[in-house]
């Protein structure tokens, strides 16, 4: 999730665990602890752009590193912590905040990896976006009087408030997949792979990605609080076949860098729509009823021993905005 809320989220595990006399420094030995795990977000190679994209949430995020992490935090809090705690209550807040990192990134999308190095799988649950305003205001209120009253209830009512809003989205996801299920059957579409994830800000606005035929789909659910499903119609595209489009350059740099794009992306790949040399990943666009890839590789077939640029491709134009804003208020398009 983005740093705040991790970071509210370790102080919230690191004070459960803490006496009443220590939630203070529990508290921020936690919050900073959650936060260093996202340090990997700066580790680039500038001459191999997939390199960024694939450490991140890796080896910081995974459980065996936990410990490791968690020491790394408390030698960097020692020196501002140590006249209110040892070394040894200091190192069980550091793991108690530290571990919530990689477990609850794992909850969003993009995947973790939880089990690096025995596993290169990316777990992504998809039940509460990166960013969700709500959540982390509960957060920020629980954990501000928590720190405020010294009292540990509130540390408990910040949990409870995560834990709810985990659950609600674990229901959301279900009946969204449902109803994603039920159209592709009235298309008359086999699902050969699916991935449903709530868009920006939200639990009831969900973007649904699957593949028949090869060819990928998408389309916008959104899931009523209590009842109602509404469904906006998207985009479809053919799905690139990396080893069959590309067959001609195996063994080149750009032809293993297009292959780790592919498990990056879990295989939802399509051609820019208006950028044919741009690979993108259909999982995620700036409206969940299109496939225009919100990033993707640039595949130069001119210059095959480089390494593939990774672009951006943001529109917040006030059009965008409109209408996802329609879908969330169950508008018609």
């Amino acid at each position: 999730m983005d740093p705040i809320s991790q970071g509210l989220v370790g102080a919230t595990a690191a004070q459960s665990g803490a006496d009443k006399e220590k939630l203070r420094p529990a508290a921020f030995a936690g919050a900073v602890s959650a936060m260093i795990a996202d340090l990997d977000y700066y580790i680039h190679i500038p001459s191999d752009p997939l390199f960024n994209i694939e450490i991140h949430r890796q080896f910081s995020h995974s459980l065996i590193f936990i410990p490791v992490g968690a020491l790394i935090a408390s030698l960097l809090l020692w020196w501002f912590l140590k006249k209110h705690l040892s070394f040894k209550e200091l190192y069980l807040y550091s793991i108690l905040g530290y571990a919530t990192a990689g477990l609850l990134d794992t909850f969003t999308s993009y995947g973790t990896q939880l089990l690096w190095p025995f596993l290169e799988t990316r777990f992504a649950w998809n039940l509460i976006s990166v960013v969700d305003p709500i959540v982390t205001v509960g957060l920020i209120l629980f954990v501000g009087l928590a720190l405020q009253k010294k009292e540990k209830k509130y540390v408990w009512l910040a949990g409870g408030w995560l834990i709810f809003f985990l659950l609600f989205g674990w229901i959301q996801h279900q009946r969204a997949e449902s109803a994603a299920k039920n159209l592709a059957e009235s298309r008359g579409h086999t699902i050969e792979m699916m991935v449903v994830k709530p868009t920006i800000a939200n639990q009831r606005v969900w973007r649904v990605n699957y593949i028949s035929n090869d060819t990928i789909y998408t389309d916008a659910i959104r899931t009523g609080l209590i009842s109602g499903i509404d469904i906006y119609e998207g985009e479809s595209a053919p799905r690139i076949i990396i080893e069959e489009e590309f067959s001609t350059f195996e063994g080149t740099v750009m032809y293993r860098d297009l292959l780790r794009f592919k498990n990056l992306s879990e295989n939802f790949l399509i051609r820019h729509p208006e950028q044919p040399d741009v690979i993108g990943d259909a999982r995620y666009s700036m409206l969940p009823t299109q496939l225009i890839p919100l990033w993707g590789v640039e595949a130069d077939t001119t210059q095959t021993d480089n390494h593939l640029p990774f672009l951006y491709f943001r529109d917040a134009s006030d059009e965008v905005r409109e209408s996802f804003m329609n879908m969330l208020l169950g508008k018609h398009l």
